[in-house]
């Protein structure tokens, strides 16, 4: 769980502020976890994925809103209300 840790420290205290006017909530948070550095790739069948040990890849799709999210993939949720996002690790 260590590395869903990171993860959200990435995303919720990011080196820039995400806003909706100038970014994509998906182009923000590769920006912050590749600054963290991260190895962000390609994914088909999501946004992105993190490429971890070996080749193996965690799946991350972004939102706006945590309303009945697929649980076998990590979300990335902006709140607009508090203006704050969220990560939330996949279900296994």
């Amino acid at each position: 769980m260590q590395l869903y840790e990171v993860i959200s420290q990435a995303i919720e205290k990011p080196p820039l502020q995400f806003d909706p006017q100038k970014n994509s909530l998906k182009n923000w948070a590769i920006y912050c976890l590749r600054d963290r550095g991260f190895k962000v790739v390609y994914a088909q069948n999501a946004d992105f994925a993190i490429e971890v040990r070996r080749g193996e890849k965690v799946y991350f799709k972004v939102t706006n809103s945590a309303v009945d999210l697929d649980k076998t993939y990590g979300w990335i949720v902006w709140d607009s209300l508090t203006n704050s996002t969220s990560v939330i690790a996949p279900q296994p």
